[in-house]
């Protein structure tokens, strides 16, 4: 597919500094950027790139001022980052998507479907189970009996939805992803062995969710395991059972959320984040990589960092004692020296 800046710039609002005819088929990072190529301009630290990237289209945002000559088109717009992904996702639209039924897919008698269902090879679809428009089953997929999958959903290679879950409209469930397995629930005995507690809940993806490859959403106990509508979870994470995550929170790689905590909205969760459980963490709360939660974050738009971790600002000026601590160690026992003994 070929685009001239004029038909960019068109779909973005944006207007237009240099020949509004050039065309390009494809997309690049600044620094690779290639005749025929469209690329953007959002963090500062690349500009160097703009003036020697070989990109015919580039986006900037309105405020950027050129300080040197620059040989590609430009297409301003209010925010750079925002309109490139606006591209990409047209850009992904605009792929031809699957359709069809394979013939090596297992679709059970009482499983219903709406139109353009796309199930690839190997695909199992159980007993029960009701799919809606446009919904993409790529191949290897598990889908377990009385799962309920909306409109426009994408379970790429691989994943796990296991029974009785609910997987809203418009999501993305990557590769290895698996919904509903067993909450980690043992109670002791006293033979100082454990026995499993069944977990007879389930897990609700609502709309506009994205679950990355590999990561584990755990079945409640009782009731429903929840991530809200517009969360995104990155790759590797662990979410366990009863947990409930708030609109639109994202979480990085490697997190682990334990059983029955309470995640508010708009939240942001940084990577190899532990959060224990049956806590409650406030709306708009940020928790910087490698955050260890012990307890209830009850400041909304609260910003925290370190294991355990305390209010950002307090972090970074202990950390000053932190780095100095074997100097301050030598410095007492020079003092302790100079006492004399009783």
């Amino acid at each position: 597919m070929e685009f001239s800046a004029k038909q960019i710039a068109e779909l973005l609002q944006a207007d237009i500094e240099g020949d509004p005819e050039v065309r390009v088929n494809r997309l690049a990072k600044i620094e690779e950027g290639e005749p025929g190529s469209l690329s953007f301009l959002a963090n500062p630290k690349y500009t160097p790139f703009i003036y020697t990237t070989g990109a015919d289209i580039v986006i900037v945002s309105q405020d950027f001022k050129a300080e040197q000559t620059i040989h590609a088109t430009l297409l301003r717009v209010k925010d750079a980052y925002a309109a490139f992904a606006r591209l990409l996702e047209v850009y992904q639209q605009a792929l031809k998507k699957r359709t069809g039924i394979s013939e090596r897919a297992y679709l059970a008698e009482t499983a219903v479907y709406g139109e353009k269902l796309y199930a690839g090879e190997f695909a199992w679809i159980g007993e029960g189970v009701r799919i809606g428009k446009h919904v993409q089953i790529f191949p290897h997929v598990y889908v377990g009996d009385h799962v309920v999958i909306g409109d426009h959903t994408i379970l790429h290679p691989g994943v796990k939805v296991l029974h009785d879950c609910v997987i809203g409209s418009h999501c993305i469930l990557h590769a290895g992803a698996v919904i509903g397995a067993d909450g980690f629930g043992f109670a002791p005995n006293t033979g100082q062995q454990y026995d499993k507690v069944p977990q007879t809940g389930n897990v609700v993806l609502e709309d506009h969710v994205e679950i990355g490859a590999n990561t584990c959403i755990d079945r409640a106990t009782l009731g429903s395991t929840r991530i809200r509508k517009g969360v995104k979870l990155d790759n590797l994470i662990q979410v366990a059972h009863n947990v409930d995550i708030g609109e639109n929170t994202v979480i990085a790689a490697q997190s682990g959320i334990a059983g029955s905590t309470r995640i508010g909205a708009a939240c942001m969760i940084g990577g190899q984040v532990g959060i224990v459980g049956h806590i409650s963490i406030a709306d708009g709360v940020k928790l910087a990589a490698q955050s260890g939660i012990e307890g209830n974050v009850r400041q909304e738009g609260a910003i925290l960092l370190g294991s355990p971790a305390i209010e950002i600002g307090n972090y970074r000026r202990s950390f000053i004692h932190f780095k100095n601590l074997q100097q301050l160690v030598k410095r007492v026992e020079a003092l302790e020296k100079l006492i004399p003994e009783k």
